[in-house]
């Protein structure tokens, strides 16, 4: 059973399903029930034709959901709509289905969610810490967020600045979570670029491209964490880098700047630099100040923080990281960091050792601790 076969059509299906007049709820209903169908009839008797397969069964899903008096006398003409047996067109609808889904009537941090968890696949888990907020909170967004939208004609698409916001955490999920999607979030910023004339679209896509650029060597062969200082830039893709960089340069040149371009700057900077302390710092802080008058996001101060710490010195990045909530996701981390590089060995051992029990994943929680362990070593020699 090819589950990334499945994965990828859910949203043409449940597309279908909307533009033949089903509920957006209802429909991702059925739709997870046909997947459900498929897992268990696919491998004795596998469809010729996967989408076709999944349309019609979906449909019928969707009509068994909502028997009832009002429902039945609909269904007379819905039936007459239902897909004609054969291939179903190779469309691929998922770009359509996230301006679908960042409706005008939804706000837009509820349309990021819902969109993460009904297109994207997201566990709730995932989309909860990209909010910095409770599962049950974001559980209970997504909920508010289908009802909203239950019964809703969606004939009125989003705006683009949702759908960007969508697939650049649907990226960095892809980039650093469980579910490996960055590819994916690359193809569909690529066709919106194509489609729509916007700096910031072109600012998003050159981000991605710059960070996967690094991808093959943030990992060791073990899947331990490379931080970005240690690792091998020989294995970085400078074809990427080189079409991030380009298309970067010809968004800034438009001068309408936003955050993405801002952060694919910060990207470009460490991946023209040769090494570490070949980077230049000092030019990556004055665009986190840019980034942080864009979006006053914490995480960037928090990011901005490190940056001083390189440019100025740690003690410089201490007192930035100082003025932040230290209840910020990896605060501790960067601290104990900090404090490692003001030859506080003691102090940053016990941060990295805290930091790794507040970590999101196994892979930086493993990381964090190996940092600990070495700190500590040295200081017992």
């Amino acid at each position: 059973m090819d589950e990334a076969l499945l994965r990828s059509l859910t949203p043409s299906v449940l597309t279908v399903l909307v533009r033949r007049g089903a509920d957006f709820a209802a429909a991702e209903d059925a739709v997870q029930d046909a997947l459900v169908e498929a897992l268990r009839a696919w491998p004795a008797d596998p469809p010729r034709d996967a989408k076709g397969w999944l349309v019609t069964v979906a449909w019928r899903k969707f009509l068994d959901a909502t028997r009832s008096d009002t429902a039945r006398r609909r269904r007379e003409d819905r039936v007459e709509e239902e897909p004609a047996p054969g291939p179903a067109p190779a469309v691929d609808d998922t770009l359509q289905l996230y301006f679908l889904c960042a409706h005008p009537s939804l706000t837009p941090a509820s349309a990021v969610a819902l969109t993460l968890r009904a297109v994207g696949g997201l566990p709730t888990r995932q989309i909860a810490a990209a909010y910095l907020v409770p599962e049950a909170t974001m559980a209970q967004r997504i909920s508010r967020a289908k009802r909203t939208v239950s019964g809703v004609r969606f004939d009125r698409p989003g705006d683009v600045a949702t759908v960007l916001r969508v697939l650049y955490l649907v990226f960095n999920e892809g980039y650093s979570g469980d579910v490996d999607l960055a590819a994916e979030a690359i193809r569909l910023t690529r066709q919106l670029a194509a489609s729509i004339d916007h700096p910031e679209v072109a600012g998003l896509l050159a981000l991605m491209l710059l960070h996967h650029a690094r991808r093959a060597a943030r990992t060791a062969p073990d899947g331990s964490l490379v931080p970005l200082a240690e690792q091998d830039r020989g294995r970085w893709d400078t074809a990427l880098i080189a079409e991030g960089v380009g298309i970067l340069q010809a968004a800034l040149a438009r001068d309408r700047l936003g955050e993405f371009q801002a952060q694919a700057a910060i990207a470009a900077l460490h991946a023209d630099a040769p090494t570490t302390e070949e980077t230049d710092w000092v030019q990556i802080v004055e665009w986190y100040d840019e980034l942080a008058r864009l979006t006053d996001s914490p995480v960037v101060r928090l990011n901005r923080a490190v940056a001083v710490g390189e440019a100025d010195g740690p003690r410089a990045g201490l007192a930035a990281l100082s003025a932040l909530d230290a209840s910020l996701p990896r605060h501790t981390a960067v601290a104990a960091y900090l404090h490692e590089r003001d030859g506080d060995l003691a102090t940053a051992a016990r941060m990295y050792a805290e930091a790794a029990h507040k970590a999101p994943d196994l892979a930086e929680r493993d990381h964090l601790t190996r940092q600990a362990a070495r700190l500590n070593a040295r200081r017992s020699r």
